[in-house]
């Protein structure tokens, strides 16, 4: 089971909030510490395909890999951490509420190896526990039309 679960509504189709949610080249915008991500190599995203991210974690920046390990869009994504001593497993549902409103939730949580396995439970749960909602009210602001 996920240790962090967050949703939200989003006044855009589920075509376009799922296409902004799991396009790693706009991670950057929404989620806090990422600066840079990419598909390894250019092409219609499916099992097996790799994502690379860079973030910021204190003063360095740190690569991490995953593999996408499912897509059905525009309803769901699945990646899991390949490399590192923190692995994230993460899960993005969206379902269409109407033609131009959609319900976003993302599901994420961490597997330690080594250090990992230390920082896990004391430091990057109880982080990613504060950040999720922020970036989902980041990736929400940068989805809705402006009034």
């Amino acid at each position: 089971m996920p240790s962090i679960i967050v949703s939200t509504e989003v006044q855009r189709s589920a075509k376009d909030v799922f296409a902004y949610a799991t396009d790693p080249t706009r991670f950057s915008e929404w989620q806090k510490g990422v600066v840079d991500g990419h598909i390894e190599e250019p092409s219609i995203p499916s099992a097996g395909t790799r994502c690379m991210t860079v973030r910021r974690i204190g003063f360095a920046e740190r690569p991490s890999t995953s593999e996408l390990v499912h897509i059905d869009p525009p309803r769901t994504w699945q990646i899991l951490g390949i490399d590192g001593p923190i692995r994230a497993m993460v899960d993005v549902a969206v379902a269409p509420l109407t033609d131009n409103s959609a319900r976003l939730t993302i599901a994420i949580d961490f597997e330690g190896r080594g250090i990992g396995t230390l920082l896990v439970p004391l430091v990057v749960r109880r982080e990613a526990r504060k950040e999720m909602p922020a970036n989902l009210a980041t990736l929400k602001q940068r989805l809705e039309p402006q009034t």
